[in-house]
């Protein structure tokens, strides 16, 4: 759902860049730079992810943790008011309005028109991934088949495709995510879309070291993917009738 559907990563941005504009202020006499700052936010948030999944807290204690050791390595004052602000700046990004990607619900319309069973599956907590699809009324197109997880892997998506019977040569992942879409998607045997953003979150850049053993397309728009998926089922008829 984020940044397949509706937009997220832009309003982490925004607010990082925020954070560091009140960073360089605090730290004006010590000659930080943006990028020093970006860079230590990134590891501290990515080493939360990897060890606790997607909890809302990761990102606001990301930005306090990344103060803290500016002011550890600087021999600065560290002051709770400006925990408290950082916090609130943090916890903020779960208040921006929810915007759709361009063509989300044409492309719904269509692939549900073609005849797709649609599922959803989306990390994070239940409360804000939940008011994210009512607000935009994702229920109408998924139905019952909803599935927010703390963790997006391998395992996570086996127990997806273990509650249904799921044809996995006729399965399709769409996803912005190497590591939680694509590459899980991948190694349980479905086909995947991988919709490449230019300025994605660090944490969803990884290597595809392996050769997929089931089809992989890569696009950078939401609208392609049903053109993609029946073009594909096409050829895949063409095949089997020349055969």
């Amino acid at each position: 759902m984020d940044d397949t559907l509706i937009h997220c990563n832009k309003y982490f941005e925004m607010i990082l860049e925020q954070f560091a504009d009140v960073m360089l202020d605090w730290f004006k006499d010590y000659k930080l730079t943006k990028e020093e700052i970006r860079d230590k936010q990134t590891e501290i948030d990515v080493a939360g992810v990897l060890q606790s999944g997607f909890a809302s807290h990761h990102f606001p204690q990301s930005l306090i943790e990344t103060y803290k050791y500016f002011c550890i390595l600087t021999g600065r004052s560290f002051l709770a008011t400006e925990e408290s602000q950082l916090m609130e700046l943090g916890l903020s990004v779960y208040e921006q309005k929810i915007e759709p990607y361009p063509g989300m619900l044409e492309t719904l319309d269509l692939l549900t028109s073609q005849g797709h069973e649609l599922f959803l599956y989306t990390g994070g907590e239940n409360v804000i991934q939940q008011r994210k699809i009512e607000q935009m009324k994702l229920a109408a197109y998924f139905k019952e088949h909803i599935y927010i997880r703390q963790h997006k892997n391998v395992v996570a998506l086996e127990g997806i495709l273990a509650s249904h019977t799921f044809d996995r040569s006729r399965t399709w992942m769409i996803g912005n995510s190497l590591r939680t879409d694509i590459i899980p998607a991948l190694t349980a045997g479905i086909n995947t879309i991988y919709i490449k953003h230019p300025n994605e979150w660090t944490f969803n850049i990884v290597d595809l070291k392996t050769d997929p053993h089931s089809t992989m397309y890569t696009v950078s728009s939401l609208e392609v993917v049903p053109q993609i998926i029946a073009e594909h089922l096409h050829n895949e008829h063409n095949k089997r009738t020349l055969t």
